[in-house]
C-alpha cells in the first residue's frame, strides 16, 4: 500500500537530508514530502526563530500542499516539532513515527531534556556566534551523532550542517493537546544511536511517554538517515503497521 510520508529533520538539517531515504521510499511506491522548517533553509535569517515558528511552518506546509492521511514523522529535535504540530494537523495525520526522537514532557525545552554538558555546550556556542544559532562541533558529531561513517563523509555531512536557532531549542513545549491525541504511533530506533548516552538515552526516557508505540529496531547511528538509507527507509515502512 503508497503511503503519503512527510518528514522532519532533527536540529541543524534541512529537507535536503532526507534525499537518500526518500529515494529508498520513492522507488517502492510511496509520496515523500521532506520540507525545510522556518530558521533553518539556506537563505533563511535564523535569529529569534522560534520552536512555535517551526511548528507553524510544519503546518502551514502540509495545508498549503493539501495533504491528508499522512504518515508524519520526525527525527531528534523534530520530535518536539510532532508534538506541537500534531493536534494542529490531527485531521490529515495516519499515524505519528518518532524516528530516536525526543517526546517531550510538558514545559520541557529540548536543552531541558539533554544531558546538562550538551545544554551548557548548546547555550556557550549561541552565545559566540553572533546571531544566536547554535552548531555541532565536528568532534561531537563525530563520535556521537555519525560514528558509523569514514571521516571523509562525516566532515562532508558536518559541512552541509546549517546553524540553528537557540529558540528552538530553549522554549518550553506545551503537550497538553499532544496528550490527549488517539493517532496511532509508532517509535522507530536506531540501535547503535550514541547521541544521547546513558540515562539519557532514547528507548528508556521516551517510550514511556507515548501510548502503546509500535517499536521498530534498526541498525545505525543518528544519522543513518545517510549511512543506512535503504535500511531506514524499510523501518520507516514497517512502522506503518501500527
Amino acid at each position: 500500500m503508497s503511503e503519503t510520508f512527510v518528514l522532519v529533520t532533527g536540529a541543524c538539517h534541512g529537507g535536503w537530508a532526507w534525499r537518500p531515504v526518500a529515494a529508498e521510499l520513492r522507488a517502492a511506491g510511496h509520496q515523500v514530502h521532506t520540507p525545510t522548517l522556518a530558521g533553518l533553509g539556506a537563505d533563511d535569517d535564523p535569529r529569534g526563530v522560534t520552536l512555535t515558528d517551526c511548528v507553524n511552518s510544519l503546518v502551514d506546509y502540509v495545508e498549503r500542499a493539501g495533504l491528508t492521511d499522512i504518515t508524519l514523522l520526525g527525527h531528534s529535535w523534530g520530535g518536539f516539532v510532532l508534538t506541537g504540530a500534531a493536534p494542529k494537523l490531527e485531521s490529515r495525520i495516519r499515524r505519528l513515527v518518532f524516528w530516536n526522537a525526543f517526546v517531550p514532557n510538558d514545559g520541557e525545552s529540548l536543552i531541558d531534556a539533554c544531558p546538562p554538558h550538551y545544554g551548557e555546550m548548546f547555550l556557550g556556542v549561541a552565545a559566540a556566534s553572533g546571531n544566536d544559532t547554535v552548531t555541532f562541533p565536528f568532534e561531537v558529531f563525530q563520535q556521537a551523532f555519525m560514528q558509523d561513517a569514514s571521516e571523509e563523509t562525516q566532515r562532508l555531512v558536518h559541512a552541509l550542517l546549517v546553524p540553528q536557532p537557540l529558540g528552538t531549542f530553549t522554549e518550553k513545549a506545551d503537550t497538553t493537546a499532544f496528550a490527549a491525541l488517539d493517532i496511532p504511533t509508532a517509535y522507530v530506533l536506531c540501535t547503535e544511536d550514541l547521541a544521547l548516552p546513558g540515562e539519557w538515552a532514547w528507548a528508556d526516557r521516551f517510550l514511556p511517554r507515548l501510548k502503546n508505540p509500535l517499536v521498530i529496531e534498526t541498525p545505525g547511528s543518528h544519522e543513518a538517515l545517510f549511512t543506512r538509507p535503504a535500511e531506514l527507509a524499510d523501518a520507516f515502512v514497517r512502522a506503518c503497521a501500527v
